[in-house]
């Protein structure tokens, strides 16, 4: 079996891994293209320790953003927003309520600016309490309750 060459990776490369990673590719492999092409360079213990510095920045950054979604669950856990909405008939209402709408709504009630592509909610057609979830975080989801009220 031909000897395996270490490289760090300088871009993110599909199917081999994301930059920073350490890899064992095959010489031709990284003699050919990935050294050629910039998206690796050797390894040595300079390199590596770089590596491990970048990686330990980005373990930090992570857990600031975890930080700052448990802060901005904290805010929106348990409360109330009310949407109101023209009624017809049987309480139903005319169109259906936007996750654009509780956005602008959880940003009046709690100053927290929450992106509405985060936010779930069930098919609201009449009026009534519904409870919606907004993902803040890959590890943390708040739940919301939406009141919809007559205008």
């Amino acid at each position: 079996m031909a000897k395996r060459v270490q490289l760090v990776l300088n871009k993110d490369i599909s199917k081999l891994g994301k930059a920073g990673d350490v890899v064992d590719v095959a010489p031709g492999y990284a003699r050919n293209y990935l050294l050629p092409q910039g998206l690796a360079v050797h390894t040595s213990p300079g390199i590596l320790k770089q590596v491990e510095r970048r990686r330990e920045l980005e373990r930090q950054r992570l857990a600031e953003l975890k930080a700052e979604a448990d802060v901005a669950k904290k805010a929106i856990e348990g409360k109330k927003i009310s949407i109101a909405k023209q009624v017809g008939e049987n309480d139903a209402i005319f169109g259906t309520v936007t996750t654009q709408e509780v956005a602008d709504s959880i940003l009046a009630a709690t100053k927290q600016t929450v992106d509405r592509r985060n936010i779930t909610l069930p098919d609201v057609h009449k009026l009534g309490t519904y409870k919606a979830e907004i993902k803040l975080h890959p590890e943390v989801t708040a739940t919301l309750e939406i009141e919809v009220v007559p205008a």
